[in-house]
C-alpha cells in the first residue's frame, strides 16, 4: 500500500505543481509504473478545475468561471500539456528533418506555429466548455482530463521513446512498465465517463482511438518515436476531442 503511494505521489510530483513530500523517494522505474495514474492525475486536475467554477459560477457570469477554471487547471500542472502541444507545434510545423525537429523542440522560445497553435487549443477548449449546461461543466472537466490522459499511456505502451541524443540533459519521462499499468490507467480513465450519456461513449472512444493512431503514425515517421512534447499534445488534443464529441451527442 505504501509503494501505491509514493507511485502516485510520483505522478503528482512530476504531472503537476502540487507539492509532494520532499521524502518521496524517486527513480526512472517508479516513473515508469506511476504512468497507471496519470488519468487519475487527471481526476485531481479536472476537480480543481471544477471546484474553480462551481464556486466562482455562484458569482461571475458562466463564460468568465469557465475560462478561470482553465487557468486554474494550467497553473495546477505548470503549463504541462500546454507547453508540449506548443513545442509539438513548433516543432513539427517548422522542421523538414527529425534533427531540426528537435532543435526546435528543445529551444525555450516559442514561435509562429506554437503561438497560433495554444491561442487556438485553449480558445476552441473555450468555446467548447461555455456551450455546455453550467450544470455539466464540473464532471466534464473531470472526465475530459482523465480520458485525455490515457491516449498518452496508450502510446508510452504501444511506440518507443525517440530522443535525438540519448545523452542530452532532458527531464525524465514515464516509458512503458508492466501491462497491469496500462490497464489500472484504463479503469481510472473510464470511471468518471460512466455518469455521461452512452451515446458519447460511442462516438469518442473510436474517434480518439483514431486521432491517437494517426498521431503514433505520424510521429513515427517523422521521428521515429514519441517525446514527451508529443504526450503532452496528444493530451491536449483528446482533451479537446473530448469536448467537441460530447456536444455533438447533446
Amino acid at each position: 500500500m505504501k509503494e501505491q503511494i509514493n507511485l502516485f505521489l510520483t505522478a503528482v510530483m512530476f504531472y503537476s505543481r502540487i507539492p509532494v513530500p520532499r521524502s518521496l523517494p524517486f527513480s526512472n522505474e517508479r516513473l515508469n509504473r506511476a504512468t497507471r495514474y496519470l488519468p487519475l492525475i487527471g481526476w485531481l486536475i479536472g476537480g480543481i478545475g471544477a471546484g474553480v467554477f462551481y464556486g466562482l459560477n455562484l458569482l461571475l457570469p458562466l463564460e468568465l468561471a469557465v475560462f478561470l477554471s482553465m487557468m486554474a487547471t494550467v497553473f495546477a500542472t505548470g503549463a504541462f500539456h500546454e507547453d508540449g502541444f506548443a513545442d509539438f507545434c513548433d516543432g513539427f510545423g517548422g522542421g523538414y528533418t527529425r534533427e531540426k525537429i528537435f532543435t526546435i523542440m528543445k529551444d525555450s522560445r516559442i514561435g509562429t506555429y506554437g503561438t497560433v497553435g495554444i491561442l487556438g487549443m485553449l480558445g476552441t477548449k473555450f468555446l467548447a466548455l461555455q456551450s455546455f449546461p453550467a450544470a455539466l461543466i464540473p464532471l466534464t472537466l473531470i472526465a475530459g482530463h482523465a480520458f485525455s490522459r490515457l491516449m498518452p499511456v496508450v502510446i508510452i505502451f504501444t511506440s518507443w521513446y525517440s530522443r535525438e541524443d540519448e545523452l542530452s540533459k532532458t527531464k525524465p519521462i514515464g516509458k512503458k512498465g508492466k501491462n497491469s499499468d496500462l490497464i489500472l490507467a484504463i479503469i481510472f480513465a473510464m470511471v468518471p465517463m460512466a455518469l455521461l450519456p452512452w451515446q458519447f461513449m460511442a462516438v469518442v472512444l473510436p474517434a480518439a482511438l483514431l486521432v491517437t493512431y494517426v498521431f503514433k503514425k505520424y510521429i513515427e515517421r517523422k521521428i521515429g518515436g514519441y517525446t514527451g512534447d508529443c504526450l503532452g499534445a496528444l493530451q491536449q488534443m483528446i482533451e479537446l476531442l473530448f469536448y467537441l464529441c460530447l456536444l455533438a451527442v447533446l
